[in-house]
């Protein structure tokens, strides 16, 4: 039997998920977590509990709210979607053959929780590379 050697991904694969994954632990889970972030950085939140006590109901609020106006977070891409998005971005060619819109296409419903369907229409695709092609690299 072979002794597991550590990490088999590749390198810049996992420096990506480990920022990805950073990233969206501090990100607001919704309204509340966002409105919260404001009333702590304009200083409301610290005036409202010295005039309504520790109890003053924002975590009530804010979870509620969280509930009712919840964000989409885009799901991690695998080694392997990371792996071939990286190869199409770094050719920095635009016009996708229609195997490897459907790749995209899939990768993209994936992450993003959509529904999108493929199309002949290169300007109607360009929406899916480019949210695709952000999110590689606002990780990076």
């Amino acid at each position: 039997m072979e002794e597991f050697k550590g990490d088999k991904r590749t390198k810049a694969y996992r420096d990506w998920k480990a920022s990805f994954e950073a990233k969206q632990a501090e990100s607001s889970e919704g309204l509340g977590d966002t409105i919260e972030k404001f009333t702590e950085a304009t200083g409301i939140k610290k005036a409202v509990k010295f005039l309504a006590g520790e109890d003053c109901g924002c975590d009530a609020r804010k979870e509620k709210l969280n509930s009712i106006f919840r964000y989409t977070k885009p799901e991690c891409l695998t080694e392997d979607e990371y792996t071939y998005l990286d190869e199409v971005f770094k050719t920095g060619n635009t016009t996708i053959p229609s195997a490897q819109q459907m790749k995209m296409i899939n990768i993209y419903n994936r992450v993003f929780h959509q529904n999108k369907q493929p199309t002949s229409c290169g300007r109607c695709f360009m929406s899916t590379y480019n949210d695709l092609k952000t999110l590689m690299n606002e990780y990076k």
